[in-house]
């Protein structure tokens, strides 16, 4: 049986929130559940006490035992060191920036490097008159 730790939804419509718990990988979402770790509301400002409310030694227990938990929990750990950050994935082709962009891009950095130029030349006029 593999277990994964992951988020349960609960909550309204338009109203998240969440659940920790320790699941068998083929039980649903928002189904059976082997235990409650904790709770995750996204609503509540970051710096709040209540937004993520974990309990440390259940989950240390689950990870030794194998368990493996959702990307999104494994940068929510990570934070506050209970397991290793999740690798980033390289952005696709599909969604960098195509050839006339590009060519715009380096057009507004010439632009701005020239401005700059000019700036600095002319304080060194004004500061080479005085």
């Amino acid at each position: 049986m593999a277990v994964r730790i992951r988020l349960s939804r609960g909550g309204s419509k338009k109203r998240p929130f969440y659940r920790i718990v320790a699941a068998d990988q083929r039980a649903p979402r928002d189904g059976r559940f082997i235990e409650k770790l904790g709770t995750y509301n996204p609503l509540l400002p970051k710096d709040h006490a209540e937004r993520l409310v974990l309990d440390a030694e259940k989950i240390k227990s689950w990870l030794s035992k194998g368990a493996e938990p959702t990307e999104r929990l494994q940068k929510l750990f990570s934070t506050l060191g209970l397991c290793a950050a999740p690798k980033l994935h390289d952005q696709p082709k599909k969604s960098a920036p195509k050839a006339k962009a590009v060519e715009r891009m380096k057009e507004k950095a010439e632009k701005a490097a020239a401005a700059a130029e000019a700036a600095k030349a002319a304080a060194e006029e004004n500061s080479s008159a005085e």
